[in-house]
């Protein structure tokens, strides 16, 4: 024990020496390897200056320049209501005789309203102006108003608006406007620089820059069939609409979403494929139907455990839940319980992959598809349909303003319907200052029946409402995540 110990100090000293003589090399030009005797010359500063770059740092000034008048910001000419309390409300107004009641409830906090008006972006596709946006951006909206930088307003009109796309084609009344150019996502390479311009915050052409983080990433919910562009470019909202270049000033994306928990930016943006757009464009821009493929399955993701059971060697592809009888999968003989793990020569790796290409697929093409059914592999021939018109108008159907009401309403779907617990109604989308938000409605919340009639569709509420009395108490049964109740309104003279 006493020789180790008088050894250790020894072995620290020669370290020290070995370590300063390095430094000491190295400041001659000269530095050690991974052993002792692979040493490597550095470059002398006229020799590092002559080495080529890989990669140059990029310089987005000319697409600002060239580009930036075609950018718009749009917004809702009119207020809109915002709830800033989510929890239980007084459905009454201060001079009704139940309002008191609600009021001294324990639980019960007033709501704090805000007005607020609502803010996107968009671009110039064409010199006669067309404008192409992200359609939750103009979803919802009453007044549509388009500006330009120069700040020239315009009254906008929705030329088309598909759900499934999240795309929306406006127009506006105007001649000899700035164009952008337009692109192919499908170009797009992971690591490729990217330019972001739009409003943020209503701030005229702001520009962010980032790169291509993934491309065909599928988010789990209503976009399902967008094959998404993932990047770091930073997108804040009234960012949602605008162009995202590529380093040629060509668009290759329109900014639609982010990821985050509390609403701040984490570097996860995500931004529709330009060709998936322009599918959805140029079906408006020449009043067609647009067109989605259709297989006619449920589909569930593929657990390790799952994977396991179903004799999976490892946990990929979609799980056929159901098949929709008389569908095309049901005409092949595709059953619940078998694994789709290719598409069209795709290899489908989770449930989000498949429903992309599906839609995208013209309806009445052949397809193969590669399916595992207990642990054996086969490849079916199917013939693609078209995606049924009930679905499509569930989902793509406009909303309806009634302005008696202040209100816009819009469709009940299935989801929302399992989740307050109904079989009919409409929902509300927006509330402005009018009848509504004066006895506390919001968004979210059902309307169910008026009047002691019931409200089937948002066309039908506003054919009754055109019908109601004025400066009459009138019935209106609500229901919300909490529950049912009764409220009365009081409509004003048309």
């Amino acid at each position: 024990m006493i020789k180790v110990q008088l050894k250790k100090p020894r072995y620290i000293i020669a370290l020290a020496v070995a370590v300063a003589l390095g430094f000491g090399l190295g400041a001659t030009g000269w530095v050690f390897g991974e052993s002792s005797h692979a040493i490597t010359p550095l470059p002398s500063p006229s020799e590092a200056a002559k080495t080529p770059r890989l990669v140059k740092i990029p310089d987005f000034s000319p697409i600002v320049k060239k580009y930036g008048n075609a950018i718009v910001r749009i917004s809702d000419s009119d207020t809109k209501i915002i709830h800033g309390h989510q929890g239980f409300f007084n459905p009454f107004p201060k001079n009704s005789p139940f309002f008191g009641f609600f009021h001294r409830l324990p639980d019960y906090t007033p709501p704090e309203n805000e007005i607020t008006h609502a803010i996107g972006s968009g671009f110039i596709i064409s010199h006669d102006g067309y404008i192409v946006t992200a359609g939750h951006v103009v979803r919802g909206m009453h007044h549509i108003m388009v500006t330009l930088t120069n700040h020239h307003a315009y009254r906008a009109k929705v030329v088309g608006l598909s759900v499934h796309y999240d795309t929306a084609l406006l127009k506006i009344n105007a001649h000899d406007l700035p164009i952008v150019q337009l692109g192919n996502s499908k170009n797009l390479q992971v690591g490729q620089w990217l330019l972001a311009i739009g409003m943020p915050f209503g701030l005229y052409n702001t520009v962010t820059q980032g790169v291509v983080s993934a491309m065909n990433r599928s988010l789990p919910h209503d976009d399902q069939y967008i094959p998404f562009i993932q990047s770091d470019v930073p997108i804040n909202p009234g960012n949602s609409g605008g162009p995202l270049f590529n380093m040629r000033g060509q668009v290759v994306g329109i900014n639609d979403q982010i990821y985050t928990n509390d609403g701040g930016y984490m570097g996860l943006s995500f931004s529709i494929p330009i060709d998936t757009a322009m599918r959805a464009v140029h079906a408006f821009e020449q009043h067609q139907k647009l067109n989605f493929g259709w297989l006619g399955v449920e589909l569930q993701s593929v657990t390790p455990r799952m994977a396991q059971a179903l004799h999976l060697p490892e946990p990929v592809g979609a799980l056929i839940a159901q098949v929709v009888p008389s569908s095309p999968a049901a005409k092949v003989g595709l059953k619940s319980g078998e694994v789709i793990v290719a598409y069209d020569h795709h290899p489908i790796y989770n449930i989000s992959t498949l429903p992309p290409l599906v839609g995208d697929t013209p309806p009445g093409r052949i397809v193969a598809i590669g399916v595992i059914d207990h642990g054996k592999s086969k490849t079916l021939q199917v013939q693609v349909g078209e995606m049924p018109q009930q679905m499509l108008v569930a989902a793509d159907q406009q909303s309806v303003d009634i302005r008696r009401l202040g209100l816009r309403v819009g469709t009940l779907g299935p989801k929302e319907q399992q989740k307050l617990g109904v079989d009919h109604g409409v929902l509300i989308q927006s509330v402005y200052p009018g009848p509504a938000s004066f006895i506390g409605l919001r968004s979210g919340m059902a309307i169910l029946s008026i009047n002691q009639q019931r409200v089937t569709s948002p066309e039908q509420l506003a054919h009754l409402v055109k019908g109601l009395p004025s400066n009459t108490p009138i019935s209106m049964h609500i229901r919300n995540h909490h529950g049912s109740i009764f409220v009365v309104i009081t409509l004003p003279t048309q």
